[in-house]
């Protein structure tokens, strides 16, 4: 028999995410709790162009062990005017310095540190409906002010 071939990936789209200066709630049960807002952005992919809506946020935990668990909902509006509705789940984590270079805003390649997240979409276009049948799987890499999310469709 064999070896399974794992399912292929499909480039769906990319997101430029701006996001505002992060609000530190402080320790909670589960870590540190920061509220991360999101203040705009564009995306752009095979047939699908847009931007990102001045609305939502990140609703992080951070664990004792420094890895970032991501809780971002945001919405993104097409140049057709269709609204999509993300509920995108996922963490990341790296190496203590990596990880202090990234909260002081330095550049820090993406292969120094993890990043992945899991999407779901709500979208009430017949034209987005493909959104809603199938899994999708993001890597993403955050810079100074914004987070690019590449987002691909699991085949």
């Amino acid at each position: 028999m064999s070896a399974p071939k794992p399912p292929a990936l499909v480039f769906a789209f990319e997101a430029r995410i701006e996001v505002g200066a992060p609000v530190e709630l402080g320790k909670v049960p589960r870590g540190d709790r920061r509220i991360i807002p999101i203040t705009g952005g564009t995306f752009e992919g095979p047939g699908l162009k847009g931007k990102v809506l001045a609305q939502g946020a990140d609703w992080q935990i951070v664990r004792a062990d420094g890895t970032a668990e991501i809780d971002a909902r945001y919405t993104l509006q097409t140049d057709q005017g269709a609204f999509i509705y993300i509920d995108n789940q996922g963490m990341r984590h790296g190496p203590p310095e990596v990880m202090a270079r990234l909260r002081a805003g330095e550049p820090v390649a993406p292969s120094e540190y993890y990043f992945r997240t899991s999407p779901r979409f709500e979208v009430s276009a017949p034209e987005l409906q493909w959104l809603t049948k199938a899994i999708f799987v993001c890597d993403a890499e955050r810079l100074g002010s914004a987070v690019i999310v590449r987002f691909w469709r699991l085949e």
